[in-house]
């Protein structure tokens, strides 16, 4: 049985005098409709970020931008002469068999849709997928992308995000700040918290709201270790952490609070008795005497 044509259209034809108006088309697509479309969908994603989430906005433009390369690509098409009935059909079988062979591709497809309806996280959202944590830049129809902190790009597979824990940092509107302090164990306790709560008070960035709190944490090997707990809007959280451990370690120094560093005690069978040590300086062989 013959086949039916699917391309009747002869391409040395094209550059023929009388075909330039097909020419002129083709051009004006290729290099006007193309860029149009692209400013377009870059348009769109501006004036939707004003009104909706930054997320919602990239959807409106992409679905912008696809359409438009769709348009463009039948238009291009028919201008050649290919019968898009018989390229339809084609391409449907084609589909099949290509359905088969690309089955991850398909169910990344299928948890991106799950992933833009759920909305777990959204663009500019600082997230971790297991051992990577970065500023979301794009949520694709296959992949995530993320922006690391040392300014590197990582493509993880949305059907790894579906699997996979989440930790979406930037949530919520405000984060918390623990810090881990250590004091002397001949230092007072609650001196040291009322010095610690001072602090948080006294620090512009450090909310009210939920009220700063000091956890002891337990007796240390060289220290008596307690929580710091201050809490920050998601944008200060890191200035405040920086900010109020320099303040901590200056008003430590101020009141004379000691933060000890490690240190090792011996003992020669007792208990409170440790084991004489003495520096004996001995002179060098070459110095004269």
């Amino acid at each position: 049985m013959a086949s039916l044509p699917i391309f009747n259209y002869d391409m040395g034809r094209l550059f023929e005098p009388q075909n330039m108006s097909t020419l002129i088309r083709l051009l004006v697509l290729v290099f006007i409709g193309l860029p149009a479309f692209y400013m377009v969908s870059r348009w769109f994603r501006k004036y939707f970020s004003k009104k909706f989430s930054s997320q919602q906005a990239m959807i409106f433009s992409k679905l912008v931008l696809y359409t438009g390369f769709i348009i463009i690509l039948f238009s291009i098409l028919n201008e050649l002469g290919f019968k898009l009935t018989h390229l339809l059909g084609a391409a449907g079988i084609i589909g099949i068999a290509v359905g088969f062979a690309s089955q991850t591709s398909v169910s990344n497809i299928i948890c991106g849709l799950f992933l833009i309806t759920e909305k777990p996280f959204e663009v500019d959202d600082i997230i971790t997928v297991q051992s990577s944590t970065g500023v979301v830049l794009s949520i694709d129809i296959l992949s995530v992308k993320l922006r690391t902190f040392d300014n590197k790009l990582i493509r993880i597979p949305n059907e790894t995000i579906i699997k996979s824990e989440v930790t979406n940092i930037t949530h919520f509107p405000i984060r918390r700040v623990d810090l881990n302090i250590g004091v002397a164990y001949k230092e007072d306790i609650g001196r040291v918290r009322e010095v610690l709560l001072d602090i948080a008070h006294q620090n512009p960035l450090c909310l009210n709201e939920p009220e700063p709190l000091v956890i002891f944490s337990g007796f240390g090997s060289s220290s008596i270790d307690l929580l710091f707990l201050v809490w920050a809007v998601k944008t200060d959280w890191l200035a405040l952490k920086n900010s109020i451990t320099e303040e901590i370690k200056k008003r430590f120094d101020d009141e004379n609070i000691e933060i000890p560093f490690p240190h090792i005690s011996l003992y020669s069978g007792s208990a409170t008795q440790p084991i004489p040590v003495s520096i004996i300086q001995t002179k060098n062989k070459n110095s004269t005497q």
